[in-house]
């Protein structure tokens, strides 16, 4: 009899185990974002409250009938919830961001970098990681022309 119950407790725990495998293996996959790109994410029903982990890494925007935007804004990870008027979890849901894609040049300077958007010719491109001095200035000379753009004045 102790024979039989040992052997029973065996293959639970081995069938507890597989179980604990396979969930795993069906987890969701995260959802891909490329930096300063945006993915749509349909909603479930019943859709009360939206929440990013970390507003820095991915920015959501809810649109009508059901669609959510989310943005890459920074290099990592962080958990998208979408909840009920209840509190339950309708989803959750892993967001990854990642580096930009495309045709992007990157050119070192000893331990500086500059960001080039190759879209047919290299251009100076505002990406985080860049050289301060880099960055400030694309930065700068996109506002002004932003600002121009929009009526305003040369600053």
């Amino acid at each position: 009899m102790p024979q039989r119950i040992s052997n029973v407790i065996g293959r639970l725990a081995a069938l507890a185990f597989a179980a604990f495998l396979c969930g795993n293996a069906l987890a969701a996959e995260p959802l891909i974002v490329h930096l300063d790109e945006a993915e749509i994410v349909r909603l479930p029903d019943r859709v009360a409250t939206v929440v990013v982990g970390n507003p820095l890494i991915a920015d959501v925007s809810a649109q009508a009938g059901g669609v959510l935007v989310v943005t890459g804004k920074s290099y990592g990870r962080t958990n998208l919830l979408v909840l009920d008027r209840s509190g339950a979890a309708l989803l959750e849901q892993t967001v990854q961001v990642e580096g930009p894609r495309g045709p992007i040049l990157h050119v070192h300077r000893g331990v500086t970098r500059e960001t080039y958007s190759c879209t047919p010719e290299c251009e100076r491109r505002i990406t985080l990681g860049d050289a301060p001095d880099f960055f400030g200035a694309t930065l700068d000379q996109s506002g002004a022309r932003a600002n121009q753009a929009a009526g305003g004045t040369a600053r």
